[in-house]
């Protein structure tokens, strides 16, 4: 097992697009790394760099003690996982899983040992006779999987290795490859785009945006004290609820107005967050978690000035959770620009319905709300987030 060290890495290709840059990242000895990100924001590029198929413009990559900027990909200890599974179809499992042994004329003995072992650690010791038409897609990710951990490589490298999956079979492969990263205690680093995914897996998850790094933390941290506001949207499901608002009053006494809506500002957030104080009687990006709404009925206790009342326009139940969307005149912050990450910008953007745009909050499942309806909800304010509109970074 081993470091992957990136230092200052840039990746600049002929034309002038500038892919990563200056990227450093730390990933540590038995570590299980979660790169994660919108289309386009360079994060199988920098996987890419690592396992050697991406040349790197500047910087340092090292794998162990060893930098690598110039070594070979077959001579850098490192075993890929695809999102296309890359299996060739006319082998059984079994030769499948053993190919990178045979080509490094390992004994005949040796290779059926370790294929073995490899194929009992992923359930898929009854399948070794079969080809890769026969199996399901869980078990042909399996086969993929069996063939990095033949090698017993220094570190695993996975590229969306679940992209193909139903949701179903997902939920439970990411769950089997966490575990399985564990107990075998090889460095990992996971591409996806999926942030569900990353919150899951990882050790530590690294946001990027447009190739450079945005906050590198634990899942929860990133959660609870997002860097800045494009983390603060993009980690998180449902995603918070970001618009621009001002600050008026005085810490004593302080309001929120965003649209025609005015709350009360809980004194304790300028206690834990001094510099807001700063934004008195200016613009200020407010973040609320869905989690952080809930249906006023439900909550007898809460301030009638902590309530908002808004038009529901659709209710999802989902059995342990209601994910409400309302409508609300106060225009959303988007993070995202639509020509350089595409679709997932487009997903962010949104046209007002006559004045309204749509909020979401998560509702106890107690909640009766319906569709078409009008509901009270309590906002927790506070648990509200704050970020610069210039700079985007939190307060």
């Amino acid at each position: 097992m081993a470091e992957v060290a990136l230092d200052d890495i840039e990746k600049v290709y002929p034309n002038g697009f500038h892919a990563i840059h200056e990227l450093n990242l730390h990933i540590k000895d038995g570590e299980f790394l979660v790169l994660v990100g919108p289309s386009g924001c360079g994060k199988s590029t920098a996987l890419r760099m690592v396992a050697g198929l991406e040349d790197i413009t500047s910087g340092e990559l090292r794998i162990g003690d060893r930098v690598v900027n110039e070594v070979l990909p077959k001579d850098r200890d490192i075993a890929m996982v695809f999102q296309n599974y890359a299996l060739y179809p006319h082998m059984t499992v079994f030769d499948n899983i053993g190919f990178a042994l045979k080509l490094a004329k390992v004994p005949k003995a040796e290779l059926d040992d370790r294929v073995r072992k490899a194929a009992a650690i992923l359930d898929l010791t009854e399948y070794l006779n079969r080809k890769p038409a026969q199996l399901s897609g869980g078990q042909r990710q399996r086969v993929a999987m069996g063939r990095a951990i033949v090698r017993a490589p220094k570190a695993f490298l996975m590229d969306e290795p679940l992209s193909n999956l139903d949701a179903k079979l997902r939920v439970q492969m990411r769950a089997e490859i966490a575990s399985l990263q564990r107990n075998l205690g090889v460095t990992t680093l996971y591409v996806t785009h999926d942030q569900v995914e990353a919150m899951t897996m990882g050790d530590r998850v690294a946001v990027l945006k447009r190739g450079i790094l945005q906050q590198v933390d634990s899942p929860q941290t990133l959660y609870d004290h997002p860097y800045n506001v494009f983390v603060g949207g993009f980690i998180g499901s449902p995603a918070m609820n970001l618009m621009t608002a001002r600050l008026d009053g005085t810490a004593e006494e302080a309001t929120i107005t965003f649209g025609s809506t005015t709350l009360p500002i809980d004194r304790s957030l300028f206690t834990d967050k001094p510099a807001l104080a700063e934004y008195l009687g200016k613009d200020v990006v407010i973040g609320i978690r869905p989690e952080d709404m809930e249906d006023a009925s439900l909550e007898a206790d809460r301030p009638a000035d902590e309530r908002i009342r808004v038009p529901v326009t659709l209710v999802e139940a989902l059995g342990a959770e209601i994910i409400v969307h309302f409508g609300l005149d106060a225009e959303p912050f988007t993070t995202m620009d639509v020509e350089i990450e595409g679709a997932d910008a487009e997903a962010e953007r949104q046209e007002a319905v006559d004045g309204l745009y749509s909020f979401v909050a998560r509702f106890n499942p107690l909640s009766r709300v319906r569709s078409g309806e009008t509901v009270e909800v309590s906002v927790h304010t506070d648990r509200l987030h704050f970020f610069d509109p210039s700079s985007g970074l939190a307060v």
